[in-house]
């Protein structure tokens, strides 16, 4: 009855997928890959053998990541996502379903996307088939105990570091610098090499009464390095001010062990560099502050060097300032890079303003480098379609020219031999131009689509909302979904490119820049910039920078 069962499922799958199933992979390998079980090697290996035993399948895409199962955020994931709504896959297969996704909830969402596509979920391991409702059953209960299973290693990872850390010993990590770690206990031990330096750098600070960046460069000169080798930094002179380990202290999840391991520091060198640090601010005016703090990071570059624009803090007399510093002087010093900071209430206030006037009256804007969009898209979708057309010919022609050989074996006109070399070589031409349209369907995307009026307006009110009155973590959120980036062109000028949302399914992002400039003007531009975009206008907002 079982046997019965089973070949009456396969028969039912059989007769949804067809006889030509086009399969794609989907591998995934953690970000620690030290301990991982499943490389992608092995995945590769053991699906490309499963796919050979199925009749009828073969390969046509390939998606793999190397990020965490704890979220559906995954570049390979949304690929094949986007693969199985465009149609160019019959089936997702994975080698287990963890690879997949380790959160139950995130598993559903998934598994209802691919059935809304029509693509069956298969797994080369485990033995369900999503295209019954038993097997859809059978994999969401594997997936509970996937996450199951995630869950129960981060709580033992978490609970074997609360028990060293009660013990006073190193919870593991990178070590901190003067210390090493006994792999016998386990716990840290002096580095008297590096102990010096740790000492140097207090004595250098509270006595000398040097400045962080000025240790750094006295480090740098005497040609000390950091533990990975690399020269010191102010900001790394300030973290080694403020580690409490140099005490002898362990602090873990808000818990702190005294007297955890020999100190290197006595505590009243320490009380006064603390004392130092919160008179000079320096804690705060060359340390990068939490970037949850400032809206834009991750969207501004340096102009003159390119790297990232953080945010920064410096305290006054009265009051405490916020900076967007370019990442190279805050680590380092002007030698490296000597662009002003930028006021970060005036960069943020200025970006915030243009997005919400850009969504408000430049509609026409919109529209119009959405028509382009829509031009461009349908000029590539008829030159592949084109292809697609001439390469479904050639099949045809090739399967054809298989036909006339097969039939002239069998009528005795041609050798043996002779045959099999010539078919051999017309299924390989064959297997490549399938190969070839696959990839062209793949290709194929949804049209961009111009947002209704009223939805536009509707974004500028939620905007404007969220702006006025809005937590701070709602604003980033907003940054983060319709700003792509921001360019720096001066001092007191930015062209921040806004994104355009579009409907599901649709993939090309459109970018739109406006530029921010102090003469007050407002002017509409034609000029293609960077990704295809329209720079429709320059908004009156002045940004200001500062030396100090």
């Amino acid at each position: 009855m079982a046997r019965s069962s089973t070949a009456q499922r396969a028969r039912k799958t059989a007769a949804i997928l067809g006889e030509d199933v086009r399969v794609g992979v989907y591998v995934r390998r953690s970000t620690d890959d030290e301990h991982q079980p499943y490389s992608i090697e092995a995945q590769d290996t053991r699906l490309q053998a499963y796919i050979e035993s199925q009749p009828g399948w073969r390969l046509v895409a390939r998606f793999p990541d190397d990020a965490s199962g704890a979220t559906t955020e995954r570049p390979g994931l949304q690929r094949a996502l986007s693969a199985a709504r465009a149609g160019a896959i019959d089936v997702l297969l994975v080698y287990r379903v963890d690879r997949f996704s380790r959160n139950l909830r995130d598993m559903v969402v998934l598994l209802d996307e691919l059935d809304s596509a029509g693509v069956v979920f298969r797994s080369a391991t485990e033995p369900f088939d999503t295209s019954t409702p038993m097997g859809r059953m059978l994999v969401q209960m594997l997936g509970m105990f996937a996450q199951f299973e995630r869950d129960t290693i981060i709580d033992r990872v978490i609970a074997g570091m609360e028990r060293k850390h009660a013990k006073g010993k190193w919870k593991g990590g990178k070590r901190p610098f003067g210390y090493q770690v006994d792999k016998a206990t386990h716990a840290l031990i002096a580095d008297e090499h590096e102990a010096v330096i740790v000492r140097l750098i207090f004595d250098l600070y509270t006595r000398e009464r040097l400045g962080t960046r000025g240790i750094a460069k006295v480090l740098n000169d005497r040609g000390h390095r950091t533990t990975t080798g690399g020269r010191w930094s102010g900001h790394q002179v300030i973290r080694a001010l403020n580690n409490r380990v140099y005490l002898g202290e362990l602090t873990f999840r808000e818990t702190t062990v005294t007297g955890a391991h020999p100190p290197i520091i006595e505590s009243t060198v320490w009380e006064q560099a603390q004392a130092i640090l919160d008179a000079r601010g320096e804690s705060h005016a060359h340390r990068a502050a939490s970037g949850s703090d400032y809206v834009l990071t991750g969207r501004l570059r340096c102009p003159k060097c390119g790297k990232p624009m953080i945010g920064t803090r410096a305290t006054g007399r009265n009051k405490t300032y916020r900076y967007y510093t370019c990442w190279n002087l805050a680590r380092y010093d002007a030698s490296k890079c000597d662009y002003r900071r930028l006021n970060a209430n005036a960069v943020d206030a200025a970006i915030l303003d243009a997005l919400g006037t850009f969504y408000r009256t430049r509609h026409d804007l919109i529209r119009d480098i959405i028509t382009q969009q829509q031009k461009q898209h349908r000029a590539a979708h008829a030159d592949r379609q084109a292809e697609i057309n001439a390469v479904d010919a050639e099949i045809t022609k090739t399967e054809a020219a298989i036909g006339r050989y097969l039939t002239a074996f069998e009528r005795g006109i041609m050798d043996e031999e002779l045959v099999s070399d010539r078919l051999t070589d017309l299924r390989a031409k064959t297997k490549q131009l399938r190969a070839r349209r696959d990839e062209l369907l793949l290709a194929l995307d949804d049209e961009p689509t111009a947002p209704e009026p009223e939805t536009l307006t509707a974004i500028a009110d939620h905007i404007a909302e969220i702006i006025t009155s809005g937590t701070h973590n709602q604003i980033k959120a907003l940054v983060e979904t319709l700003i792509a980036k921001v360019t720096i062109t001066g001092p007191d000028r930015l062209i921040p490119v806004f994104r355009v949302p579009q409907p599901r399914g649709n993939h090309e992002e459109l970018a739109l820049p406006a530029e921010t400039a102090s003469d007050g003007a407002v002017r509409t531009m034609t000029k293609l910039v960077g990704r295809p975009g329209l720079e429709p206008g320059t908004y009156g907002l002045k940004v200001h920078s500062s030396t100090n």
